[in-house]
């Protein structure tokens, strides 16, 4: 449910407002992400779970890439319980090798740590390696799978199915923007000590340097995670988190119709999320949704012009 607007208080926080601009004026021609059926989004405090905002959160979407955040939730729990090591070897099968790009490339008989495969997954989101890591975790990425949906109910996702490992499209894998906050919040919360995979820029395997896709750990101060993902199902997907004056703050954006348009939207949140906390400090009392001009301050209609594809993930296309 969206919250209630609040127009006069507008004129408190014009700066504010000011930095969740996306760049461009919103026109009559200018493209409304609401207007985005795929579209969902969600923010909330990560330490008290205090909602901020939330617009078709509990609609179930498809997760994309951001599937593998709990394959590596599973992976998490496998390290803190002693039952897998970061220096094992993790052998890549032909079903694993088989899988659609992103991917690392390994042939079959290949392999790689499970300290390298966790790094794939969070910087290349190499589709491959999780079929190749829940194998080995569970000897087969149907039981690894069913494993992944026992541990979503478990942690409170009532929303969220898995069927596989990577995110790849399949129509009975489905999840909500809550659901992935709740699952954010769980490997924050619960894996302190590996988090940090979340949060590295590049991951270098052999002569491959590979970028983390997550854009805002570059462009916006603060974010140090978490996970980004796209399909042409699920559109353009992406759970980050952000500290800014010792509060963190995870926003879910599920559907974006383009990684412009989704890493914008996801920035906007926090950044609204962030200057409703410290307007608060200061007596005043505002909602996100205040300073979010709908559909103005969330669209561009430059973003008719972009071209995206591929793995979403990926460099982003020069518009043409």
């Amino acid at each position: 449910m969206l919250i209630s607007r609040m127009p006069s208080r507008r004129t408190v926080l014009r700066s504010a407002i000011a930095l969740l601009c996306v760049g461009h004026s919103a026109t009559a021609e200018a493209l409304s992400l609401f207007d985005q059926q795929k579209y969902a989004a969600f923010v909330a405090d990560a330490s008290t779970g205090e909602v901020l905002y939330s617009r078709r959160a509990d609609t179930q979407r498809f997760p994309a890439s951001i599937t593998k955040v709990i394959t590596l939730y599973i992976v998490f729990e496998q390290l803190a319980a002693g039952q897998l090591q970061l220096t094992d070897r993790v052998v890549m099968s032909r079903d694993a090798a088989s899988q659609r790009p992103s991917k690392l490339g390994l042939k079959p008989g290949e392999s790689l740590t499970v300290d390298q495969a966790i790094r794939s997954l969070a910087t290349k989101s190499a589709n491959d390696v999780s079929v190749a890591l829940a194998e080995h975790v569970a000897g087969s990425s149907e039981e690894f799978a069913r494993r992944m949906t026992l541990r979503a109910k478990a942690l409170g996702m009532s929303n969220s199915r898995f069927v596989n490992p990577n995110g790849l499209p399949d129509s009975r894998q489905v999840t909500t923007a809550r659901d992935i906050f709740i699952l954010s919040q769980a490997t924050i919360r619960d894996f302190p000590q590996y988090y940090g995979y979340y949060q590295q820029q590049q991951f270098v395997f052999g002569n491959q340097v590979l970028p983390n896709h997550n854009h805002l750990l570059r462009t916006m101060p603060g974010v140090d995670g978490i996970k980004t993902g796209f399909t042409n199902a699920a559109g353009f997907t992406l759970a980050a988190s952000a500290v800014r004056d010792g509060r963190r703050l995870i926003a879910v954006v599920l559907g974006g119709p383009t990684r412009v348009a989704r890493d914008s939207n996801v920035e906007s949140l926090l950044a609204a999320g962030f200057a409703v906390l410290s307007a608060r400090d200061r007596g005043q009392n505002i909602q996100v949704a205040d300073l979010l001009a709908e559909p103005g301050d969330l669209n561009d209609a430059l973003l008719r012009q972009l071209v995206e594809q591929g793995s979403g993930d990926g460099p982003t296309p020069r518009p043409r």
